[in-house]
């Protein structure tokens, strides 16, 4: 069975998660049996974080308390100051990744409120969510706000989520009073038709609001001064200051109150213990003594000699301080805390709708939402899965070398350094750089070098080729690595940071060639946008390509779109939709559309379509509403290089889109080319892209 998620999340602060968290964990262990939970980021001032200490021991004991989270907040916070935030998202994707090979469904938690400043918090949420790939369900504070207020706040939250590019699965609203429940329950009778996804109501629960005596023992470090632990569960509903007379105290009791008295004051102590004897009285919770003081000897002995399930309890700091500390003391939900378990998951039963849970369970593990993020930790996933090796001609370049030590870290590929192995050494020694696990070939000096002159004259004899210009052909580290490609020695080669576009594409049209029916050698950018990852044809390779090569450009995409796991639908670009048009640049598109469609008809073709139907659904509606393609092409074909150049540029900078290639395509075996400014993540991306294509072609 495919591994599921959902991400469990605060809106604001104090919205009580946990709740929503043990209802959904209950039904799901229920239903599915094999969950796993995990935070992808705690809180660092407790020793372990009370919400897995609870989950993990009531529903998942079999993981271990490492599993079931990510990084800690003050680690979250030095990747923000330090630029490495899609580090930080990287790994979260992979510990996630490892958890659902091991379980049938993931339920993740959200940040806590103290984590991050609370607007930080709601974004950093949502962007985690959305990287994971993960449902995203809300959860708001409905405490002390009218009907009006929450129904504003359940549509600005789903506006929020919506913008952030997370798939928003539902919404809680928490802890409201009785009445506003009512009336919400009227207003949001069907909420599938406005927000277009479920709102469940859930009052507010007193005891679930407030600590009990042992968490306060806990968080004060209490001594239990009678050594009684009956009553430890017992919920304070209030705790009260007993500062008078006895007479006077005595009239402000009541149920549930925690009693907070100077340790010395034997006669307010007794009378409280002594409320438990009268049916006029209302029963305490506890009574705690400030100050280190005990009751004197003989009231000691009286109160040693009850059988009441009536703590006392005491601290050594003064009745002011010791008051402050238990005002500060969060109302948890701890491990063992049968009372407060069972009214969470009573009060999530009868206010939420089972069959809107099983729904939860049921969601498809593939996420609709691809980030940048996701996108490029997928692509090392799938470079790992049948390992490639992939020729690096330009190992004189830092920035190939650093790339290369990343590359061969994350064991991403094999990889081959062309130069002299004791410069190219000392080179990255110089730098701390370990490449030791790196092939290097001299050409220069290379068992190879004399078949390669000679499989090269006999490949290009026919144009006039000489074994002496062979072997000065031979001699230039992108054609010496084109012929290692050719001849079975690597499975792919990148080159471009220091040699021109041309110096990459030439050896590998002389060698390599075309694949069969493909007559053009083009090119395609990835484009990685906010939440999915669009193709982009061709935008580095051919001027002013005719139909025919047109066609041939779509039908490549197409197939390259296919190999990353990008679902091809394509749309041949043109200034004009459909009919509407005239001129000869649209009827090559036309043209160009007809061909591709002749040639390969299970792929979904449009053209000629604008980029705007192309691509909007609301567009598309308009002027294309019968097509498979228009408002959902995920493959764009431009008309010529002017268009797609200064498209994909425009997109990247005014966007933000992250632009993977040029990717070469259309030759027999991989051969990709760098920008000559390119960046270290550029070369790391470019290499695994390599590396699937090789995959792809083994196929």
């Amino acid at each position: 069975m495919q591994s599921n998620t959902l991400y469990i999340a605060s809106l604001e602060p104090e919205a009580g998660k946990l709740v929503v968290t043990l209802g959904v964990m209950e039904f799901l262990t229920r239903t599915i049996g094999n969950v796993a939970f995990f935070r992808p980021v705690i809180d660092t001032d407790r020793a372990t974080d009370p919400d897995i200490d609870l989950i993990r021991g009531r529903y998942c004991p079999a993981m271990s308390y490492e599993e079931c989270y990510g990084f800690e907040a003050s680690e979250v916070k030095t990747f923000v100051a330090e630029g490495r935030f899609k580090y930080f998202l990287e790994e979260l994707i992979n510990r996630l990744n490892t958890l659902k090979e091991k379980y049938e469904f993931v339920l993740c938690q959200g940040l806590n409120s103290t984590s991050f400043l609370s607007a930080f918090e709601q974004d950093i949420n949502m962007e985690i969510a959305k990287n994971l790939g993960c449902p995203f369900v809300g959860v708001i504070n409905g405490m002390n706000q009218t009907p009006r207020d929450i129904a504003k706040e359940i549509q600005i939250s789903a506006d929020a989520i919506k913008e952030s590019g997370c798939s928003h699965f539902a919404t809680f609203v928490n802890r409201m009073s009785e009445d506003t429940l009512g009336v919400l329950e009227v207003e949001l009778d069907d909420p599938d038709e406005t927000l277009g996804t479920p709102v469940f109501l859930l009052p507010e629960n007193e005891e679930l609001d407030k600590p009990s005596l042992a968490d306060i023992n806990e968080a004060l470090g209490c001594k239990n001064v009678l050594g009684q632990d009956d009553g430890m569960d017992k919920i304070v509903k209030r705790f009260k200051i007993a500062a008078m007379t006895m007479e006077h105290f005595l009239s402000h009791v009541e149920d549930g109150d925690l009693i907070i008295v100077p340790g010395d004051r034997n006669d307010v102590v007794l009378a409280s213990f002594s409320t438990l004897l009268s049916k006029d009285y209302p029963n305490i919770a506890g009574i705690l003594l400030s100050g280190g003081f005990y009751p004197g000897e003989n009231t000691m002995r009286l109160l040693a000699g009850r059988d009441d399930g009536i703590p006392l309890l005491s601290v050594k700091s003064d009745t002011y301080t010791t008051t402050k500390n238990v005002a500060a003391v969060p109302a948890l939900i701890n491990p063992g805390d049968e009372r407060k378990i069972a009214l969470a998951l009573g009060l999530f039963e009868e206010h939420v709708d089972s069959e809107q849970i099983r729904k939860m369970a049921e969601l498809t593990s593939t996420p609709q939402t691809v980030t940048p993020v996701m996108f490029e930790y997928g692509l090392f996933e799938r470079a790992r899965q049948v390992k490639k090796h992939i020729v690096l001609p330009e190992a004189d370049d830092d920035r190939i070398l650093r790339a290369t030590e990343i590359l061969l870290r994350r064991n991403v590929v094999d990889i081959t350094l062309l130069g002299n192995p004791t410069e190219i050494l000392a080179h990255a020694a110089s730098h701390g750089l370990d490449i030791s696990d790196a092939a290097i070939i001299d050409p220069s000096d290379s068992k190879y070098t004399a078949s390669f002159v000679h499989t090269f004259y006999q490949l290009r004899k026919h144009k006039n080729m000489t074994l002496a210009g062979a072997h000065d052909a031979l001699s230039n580290f992108s054609c010496f690595g084109t012929m290692m490609v050719y001849k079975g020695l690597a499975d792919g080669m990148v080159s471009g940071a220091v040699h021109t576009t041309a110096d990459t594409i030439r050896p590998a049209l002389q060698i390599i060639k075309t694949s069969p029916g493909i007559s053009v050698v083009s090119s395609v950018f990835l484009m990685c946008l906010d939440t999915r990852v669009l193709v982009y044809g061709d935008c580095a390779v051919n001027p002013a390509p005719t139909a025919t090569q047109l066609a041939e450009i779509g039908i490549s995409s197409a197939d390259t779109a296919a190999t990353f796991g990008i679902e091809p639908r394509v749309a041949m670009l043109s200034y004009s939709t459909g009919a509407s048009g005239k001129g000869a640049d649209v009827e090559k598109v036309r043209e160009a559309t007809a061909i591709a469609r002749e040639k390969r008809p299970d792929l979904l073709i449009e053209g000629p379509i604008q980029y705007d139907a192309a691509i909007d659904p609301a567009v598309a509606k308009t002027k294309m509403p019968d097509s498979k393609v228009a408002g959902r092409a995920t493959v764009f074909i431009f008309p010529d290089l002017n268009t797609g150049n200064n498209t994909y540029k425009a997109v990247q900078r005014s966007s933000g889109a992250i632009a993977i290639g040029p990717i070469l395509q259309g030759l027999n075996k991989p051969v990709n080319d760098l920008s000559r400014g390119c960046l270290i993540p550029d070369i790391i991306n470019t290499v695994a892209i390599t590396a699937i294509q090789a995959q792809s072609i083994q196929q």
